[in-house]
């Protein structure tokens, strides 16, 4: 028998008429992933909460004044001073506001982000009384020699109408996590240390409950507006898994939001953030 002839070729695609023009499909660029504070499941919670005040406060666009206690190398002032808003940042640390400076002038904002050397017990002397429209306190309470005198400067400086966004170490957050390491006995002394610390050897000096948080913002003359948990879920997430699985990150993000605001999963959050105004 002659050999069996080889697969035939696949007829030609029968040709289709031209498309109208403006009828093809343009490509569309892919969505670019959001940076800084808006993109990280970290600090998104907080970033969505001051927009959300920011927007209702300055709906003309014109920029608020914004003083960022602690604000370190700009992770938040910078961003906010790209949104055209006028950010002091105080800081005791040289190397930091270095860094900052460098940022600043990077993204073109000197004359938005300013950088000062200090810290809210020298408020008085670098920021005018009533002259600020939101005042940022993140993870400082904790390293302060005094919480409650901390949070007097800073509402000293508010403008009635101001607001403060004050973020924290959670102390409930704390025992989960040393009971979870395998350290039942550092969990309960969480429990019942006046500052919340699980032992010599904790890198923390601080920690706060829900409860002893509103009662020194109220002490300080402000009202509570508003009170999320941050990073509920987010630090027990593996990087490695957000790094490879499709889609990982972007859920771990509607998680954290879904979460924030919802009990138990609020008070049980790595840190609480807390939205102050002063009347």
């Amino acid at each position: 028998m002659p050999p069996a002839d080889p697969d035939p070729p696949a007829p030609p695609p029968t040709p289709q008429p031209p498309s109208p023009v403006g009828s093809q499909p343009v490509p569309r660029a892919m969505p670019s992933r959001a940076t800084g504070p808006a993109g990280s499941a970290r600090t998104a919670v907080v970033w969505e909460v001051l927009s959300a005040v920011l927007a209702e406060t300055d709906p003309a666009g014109d920029g608020l004044d914004v003083l960022d206690a602690g604000g370190g190398t700009g992770g938040f002032a910078v961003p906010l001073g790209a949104a055209g808003h006028r950010v002091t940042v105080v800081d005791p640390s040289p190397d930091s506001l270095a860094a900052l400076q460098r940022r600043v002038a990077e993204g073109g904002l000197t004359d938005r982000v300013v950088g000062r050397q200090g810290d809210l017990s020298d408020l008085s002397d670098l920021v005018a009384p009533g002259s600020v429209d939101l005042v940022l306190c993140h993870s400082v309470l904790e390293v302060v020699e005094d919480p409650a005198e901390a949070l007097a400067a800073a509402a000293g400086v508010l403008r009635p109408g101001g607001r403060l966004s004050l973020l924290v170490a959670n102390r409930a957050a704390a025992v989960l996590v040393r009971a979870l390491a395998g350290h039942p006995d550092e969990a309960a002394r969480v429990l019942t240390d006046l500052d919340g610390r699980w032992g010599p050897a904790d890198g923390v000096r601080r920690r706060f409950t829900v409860e002893q948080l509103e009662q020194l913002v109220s002490a300080a003359g402000l009202e509570v507006e508003q009170l999320h948990g941050v990073r509920v879920v987010a630090d027990l997430v593996p990087s490695a898994v957000l790094d490879t699985e499709p889609g990982a990150a972007a859920a771990l993000l509607a998680l954290e939001r879904a979460l924030s605001n919802r009990l138990p999963f609020r008070d049980i959050a790595t840190q609480l953030h807390l939205l102050a105004v002063r009347r």
